[in-house]
């Protein structure tokens, strides 16, 4: 039984008062949830208050409250003053839950593209080579045979904790996930120790949240800033800003690269529909995933598994059987046709898709399927318009999720960045489905589609619904339909 105490150990407390000798049974931050003899920590977000729910916490059975401001709350109850009710709760979480973090090697993944692509190259490779890991992605959390529904890229303290500790009761050694740069400036990781970070690169997303793109690096410089002395840190070295985010760790640096000399080195030998035919230090080796920029995801895989102590060759010999991660240039060929659905829904993401597709052995047209978010950054929207029309054939502007937005207003913001002489291959086609079944329609025999920007998504985003929609499933259904009339 945790005491009050127990899970209040390292943390800096301004100001204790009230009943501090009761044992906590159940920590919850949602005041709606609060069971008996829980503790409720009022944290200030963006949006919201917590310490305006006090009240109805206590109603609902807290007995404990950490805040950072003082209010005013019954006697019999314990008021615990922090200076930052936000970091303590990574600490409370880390308390409650024995520290799992610990008893793991927690491998932590952050940068702009290819997150989730090395997070789960390292969870499928690292349990094929008979060990057992966990995953927390922006796709899935799973361990052992459990597989849970993402809700963010990185939960929340408390939720994180809680996998991490179940990943430990069921015997899990390693743990790997994403770090998005709101976690760490949100402080959802303080708690948590890391073996190891990786970083994939940083191009121009979330600046809707970080301010600058100043800011957007220095929150992912945070995360190998904290890691201890006996981690490690694997950067890309051939993104410039690779240097710059372990320049002040105290971890172990490694670095991988295509173009630079680097502690992991490959070079593409082929790169093909097929997949990748790469040189990974002097070792030939052909793997299932496609694409330059999955020549990256499969370096840091391989990179990490090395540095964690496993064998070259079986290295290589497993990573080779993994096959493409959903949503991520995932294939489907239809009468000679190939269709690709990729989660690319920021301008490097697109431009390395169609890049590499431009590379390729290729007979037809790329015809490009893509839109924006809505309520997010604006000024990524023109960049993508004119990276799809340099690189396509076609290019059919439609929907993604608008969330709040015009999706037509979006669409707009998007048309603005096409160069003049490249109009005439630019339609606009708001109803997504519609959008994707006229590429369909219009292709012929050796031309290649990219549907961007959802991926693995299931939804939809309209007006603050949910609706179901799945690109894969709109693509099988069109496709479904075609060879019945045929």
């Amino acid at each position: 039984m945790k005491t009050l105490h127990d899970i209040l150990h390292g943390i800096k407390v301004i100001k204790l008062s009230g009943d501090i000798n009761t044992a906590i049974d159940n920590i919850n931050n949602n005041s709606k949830n609060i069971k008996p003899n829980g503790l409720f920590i009022a944290k200030k977000g963006n949006n919201v208050d917590g310490h305006l729910f006090i009240d109805n916490a206590i109603n609902n059975g807290a007995i404990a409250v950490v805040c950072s401001e003082d209010v005013n709350i019954p006697d019999n109850i314990a008021k615990i003053i922090v200076e930052d009710s936000i970091e303590a709760e990574g600490l409370i979480a880390a308390n409650f839950y024995d520290h799992p973090s610990e008893k793991l090697k927690v491998i932590g993944i952050t940068g702009t593209n290819g997150k989730t692509t090395t997070a789960t190259l390292i969870y499928q490779l690292l349990n094929n080579l008979g060990q057992k890991a966990g995953l927390i992605s922006t796709i899935t959390y799973k361990y052992g045979n459990v597989e849970l529904p993402s809700i963010n890229t990185t939960p929340d303290a408390i939720e994180l904790n809680k996998l991490m500790y179940e990943m430990w009761m069921n015997g899990c050694s390693y743990a790997v996930m994403e770090v998005s740069s709101h976690s760490i400036v949100q402080k959802r990781i303080c708690g948590i120790n890391f073996a190891g970070g990786i970083f994939t690169n940083i191009t121009h997303e979330h600046l809707d949240y970080h301010g600058t793109f100043d800011n957007y690096i220095k929150a992912k410089k945070t995360l190998f800033d904290n890691l201890p002395a006996d981690a490690f840190a694997l950067v890309n070295i051939d993104d410039k800003n690779g240097k710059i985010m372990v320049q002040n760790t105290k971890a172990k640096v490694f670095t991988y690269g295509l173009s630079r000399m680097a502690d992991f080195h490959a070079r593409i030998l082929e790169n093909t529909l097929q997949g990748l035919h790469l040189e990974i230090n002097d070792n030939d080796a052909w793997f299932l995933l496609l694409g330059r920029f999955n020549a990256y995801n499969i370096l840091a895989a391989y990179g990490v598994a090395i540095i964690l102590g496993f064998d070259n060759q079986n290295i290589l010999s497993e990573l080779s059987k993994i096959p493409p991660i959903n949503g991520r240039f995932n294939v489907i060929y239809y009468d000679d046709i190939y269709i690709i659905i990729d989660y690319a829904h920021t301008p490097d993401a697109l431009e390395n898709i169609l890049s590499t597709i431009n590379e390729m052995d290729i007979n037809g047209r790329i015809i490009t399927v893509f839109g924006a978010g809505g309520n997010r950054d604006k000024t990524k929207r023109p960049l993508m318009g004119k990276i799809a029309s340099q690189y396509s054939d076609m290019v059919i502007i439609t929907s993604d999720n608008p969330r709040n937005e015009d999706p037509s207003a979006i669409i707009s913001d998007i048309e603005k960045g096409v160069p003049a002489n490249l109009n005439p291959k630019v339609f606009k086609i708001e109803d997504r489905a519609d959008a994707i079944k006229m590429a369909i329609n219009i292709a012929n025999k050796g031309d290649i589609i990219v549907i961007a920007g959802k991926g693995h998504e299931t939804y939809q985003e309209i007006k603050g619904v949910k609706n179901h929609f799945d690109d894969r499933e709109v693509v099988l259904q069109i496709i479904n339909s075609k060879k019945i009339i045929n």
